[in-house]
């Protein structure tokens, strides 16, 4: 991991890759566009399969609009580089296009979405079609709760800590992404209490009890409940089961976003009741 993602300095855009696409995902996607057709050019005697010729000149013809006498000789060649080399959204664009002019199967959406998650991608392939698997609402979110929380570094340090194990491109750590989304709430709320040892649920009840700052009594009700399934013995905070169902990426981000957005909230709660927050 390089040192911008180490200490959290990446943006939060890059680490989840919303209007980006990096070497690595166009290596991934290139490849299961190889594994579900340019193989078969491999195989060929002749160095070419009449179907992939004829699915490169269906791109030539039909997704650039060029003339066919100007097809290049080596077309997969310039096909490469262009996808190598093009605007992120080309890339999405051009496996939609190939995707739906021959039909795919799973196996082909399976390779693109293995990469996708591997590489932290805001998006997946559904049915032909990419779709966003992370919103721009969702990005703002956290990016909001991250830049409100500067000056309340236990809050920053599990958010930004959530966010890199998240995204991590060699080993994505879902289920501690999803601890340290609890742990910034739960910092958050040590704040606001003014009890440096409360657990999440014992914080929330000490702000209720307060009444200082309003907090609607379903979602405190709900991060208590959160919290719980956390901690409890077949929870996040413990050592993974005999036949649990590992976390995807999906369940980390839902955590993280979710956990920012009710950290923007008791900030924003705090702030309208005139509550300073101590560190």
């Amino acid at each position: 991991m390089l040192f911008s993602q180490r200490m959290g300095y990446k943006p939060v855009r890059e680490a989840i890759q919303f209007e980006s696409v990096d070497t690595a995902l166009r290596n991934g996607l290139w490849n299961a566009l190889h594994y579900n057709w340019w193989y078969k050019t491999d195989k060929s005697e002749w160095g070419i399969d009449e179907d992939v010729e004829s699915i490169l000149t269906h791109i030539w013809v039909d997704y650039f609009k060029k003339a066919i006498d100007e097809k290049p000789v080596d077309m997969l060649k310039s096909l490469k580089h262009y996808f190598l080399t093009c605007k992120w959204f080309e890339v999405y664009d051009l496996i939609e296009f190939i995707a739906n002019m021959e039909p795919a199967g799973k196996d082909f959406a399976d390779r693109c979405n293995y990469a996708l998650e591997r590489e932290a991608s805001a998006y997946r392939l559904v049915d032909n079609r990419f779709v966003p698997n992370t919103t721009n609402e969702e990005l703002t979110e956290i990016e909001e709760a991250i830049d409100h929380t500067h000056d309340k570094k236990a809050v920053e340090l599990h958010l930004r800590r959530a966010l890199e194990l998240l995204s991590d491109r060699a080993q994505p750590d879902y289920r501690n992404s999803i601890k340290e989304s609890i742990s910034a709430v739960e910092s958050l709320t040590k704040l606001i209490s003014g009890d440096q040892k409360a657990t999440l649920g014992t914080a929330l009840r000490l702000i209720e009890k307060d009444g200082s700052v309003q907090i609607h009594k379903a979602l405190s009700n709900a991060y208590s409940a959160l919290y719980g399934y956390t901690s409890d013995s077949a929870g996040i905070r413990h050592a993974l089961t005999e036949g649990e169902e590992p976390l995807h990426f999906e369940d980390a981000k839902y955590m993280l976003v979710s956990c920012s957005a009710f950290i923007n909230y008791l900030l924003a709660k705090a702030d309208k009741a005139g509550k300073t927050l101590s560190l």
